[in-house]
């Protein structure tokens, strides 16, 4: 568990960095405006695939329809996104997937704090209420992905590309 969190930790950190030094020091591109949304998104949906196979809780923390509309929702934008580069357009992240990507790191923060009490046998009066804390921020997380999901469909749309 303390290695889960420190790959988790050290991964939101350095992808924030990197993103602050490409923007700072004018080193976008159209490959860094793909790979690093896919990168993410690689490192979110093996994370939430843990929640689901986590054997600490039955069940899983994330239920399997949660984590399957995550991951279509994630398979529509690179396909949208390669539909567009084919007309020479390169999406980066909007706005709306930025914010979907803060709290799906709340959300398996959460369920990883919860993961990690019941391991460690801590805090079993409030582990409940932390185990349905993740579940909420997921729902809500889906609620987002799918909302932003609408938001680069519209993009799309509006470029023409369609």
């Amino acid at each position: 568990m303390p290695v889960l969190w420190i790959i988790a930790i050290v991964s939101e950190i350095t992808d924030y960095f990197d993103g602050l030094a490409a923007r700072k020091l004018n080193l976008t591109s159209d490959f860094g405006k793909l790979l690093d949304p896919f990168a993410d998104t690689l490192t979110q949906i093996t994370f939430f695939l843990c929640f689901i196979i986590d054997g600490t809780f039955p069940g899983g923390i994330l239920p399997v329809i949660l984590f399957l509309l995550v991951v279509y929702r994630e398979f529509a934008i690179l396909f949208l996104r390669n539909l567009m580069l084919k007309k020479g357009v390169a999406m980066g992240a909007r706005f709306s997937g930025k914010i979907k990507t803060v709290v799906y790191i709340i959300a398996g923060a959460i369920a990883l704090l919860a993961a990690s009490f019941e391991r460690l046998n801590i805090f079993k009066s409030i582990l409940p209420y932390i185990k349905t804390g993740a579940l909420v921020i997921f729902i809500i997380s889906v609620v987002i992905a799918i909302i932003s999901f609408i938001d680069y469909y519209l993009i799309y749309q509006k470029t023409g590309a369609a």
